[in-house]
């Protein structure tokens, strides 16, 4: 296994070993966050430095971050009842609490008329499309931008935002709301109180101190330039699929996108095949949102986007990471090339 290549860094990334030492360092502390002696307080100093991380690390100083048990659960405590709207790319996870009525042109943007009322995404996980954000949405999935992206939620202008630790090199089950201070939000988790009262349950105090961590070091990685480096990767990779195949098709290529982030489809050869062989080939890629895996279907994001079923089924993402090598792109290239003329040979 030490040769297979991970480009499936939307679906998660790899844990940090910051992540991985604060998870460790706070397992070992065993009071209960909401206790009142020493040993609660300790574990409560965890959760409050790692609240006070993930404000810095996604500019959101001022503003509530409640931590959950991933974007799921966020998306469920800020949108469960409000009767918002939003558009057919939006992940499964906000899309189950709107009305999907918003247009969405061929190059996966979206438009907002009412920002009050409507949903957006900060970028699209499958095309990796990065959305204009009009002032005064009502909530931002920024799940895949925090850290890839210059995006703070301070002058986003959005009234809550999702975050997810294990997209960040953070552990998995674990995410938050940020919530600007003063905006109304019922608990759908009542009992003890906890989180400022809007999401009851005792703290995962080691997931959320290993989450604190990955986004301190989230940050960093962007101030210091290294997903730059991730896009020349990108690019060199979407160079050498389009010259092995020149009748490719990459959703989003025309609008500005995630740096990490290439979606693309021979129309015909179905995205779980592909998988499927690059997976014996060494190479962990997916069809779409891993949310949706095993799910035979057409991408409900690329027929937003006026594809077809027949592309829209063909399509397979490559998410790129700071770990990932120009060595590792072109073993890739190489391995679907060979596997793309077998395909053309018995298409013929």
């Amino acid at each position: 296994m030490t040769d297979r290549v991970y480009l499936d860094w939307n679906a998660t990334a790899p844990l940090r070993p910051e992540a991985r030492e604060a998870v460790c360092a706070a397992l070992d502390v065993a009071g209960n966050p909401s206790s009142v002696h020493a040993e609660g307080r300790a574990a409560k100093a965890i959760v409050e430095r790692a609240r006070g991380q993930v404000a810095a690390a996604f500019g959101a100083e001022g503003a509530d971050i409640v931590f959950t048990s991933g974007a799921t659960e966020a998306a469920a405590l800020g949108l469960a009842g409000r009767g918002l709207i939003g558009a057919d790319v939006e992940h499964d996870a906000v899309a189950a609490w709107i009305d999907p009525v918003l247009p969405v042109d061929a190059s996966g943007r979206v438009h907002v008329k009412d920002a009050a009322q409507s949903v957006l995404q900060a970028a699209n996980s499958e095309t990796g499309v990065v959305q204009d954000l009009p002032e005064g949405l009502a909530l931002c999935d920024a799940t895949q931008a925090w850290g890839k992206l210059p995006v703070a939620f301070n002058w986003m202008g959005c009234e809550m935002a999702l975050a997810s630790a294990h997209k960040l090199g953070g552990p998995k089950g674990v995410g938050a709301l940020i919530v600007r201070r003063g905006t109304d939000l019922e608990a759908r988790l009542k009992g003890g109180g906890q989180e400022m009262g809007r999401r009851a349950g005792t703290e995962n105090v080691a997931g959320i101190a290993g989450f604190g961590a990955a986004a301190e070091a989230a940050a960093r990685d962007l101030a210091d330039g290294v997903w730059a480096r991730v896009e020349k990767f990108r690019n060199i990779l979407e160079n050498g699929i389009e010259a092995a195949a020149p009748e490719v098709i990459f959703a989003g290529k025309d609008a500005s996108r995630l740096p990490n982030t290439c979606c693309f489809a021979i129309p015909g050869w179905k995205g779980e095949t592909q998988v499927m062989q690059m997976d014996l080939s060494g190479f962990a890629i997916s069809a779409g949102s891993a949310c949706s895996s095993g799910k035979v279907r057409a991408s409900r994001v690329l027929r937003a986007m006026g594809y077809d079923d027949t592309v829209a089924s063909s399509a397979i993402r490559v998410s790129l990471g700071p770990a990932t090598t120009e060595n590792d792109i072109g073993r890739f290239i190489d391995a679907w090339t060979a596997q793309y003329r077998k395909f053309r040979a018995r298409a013929a």
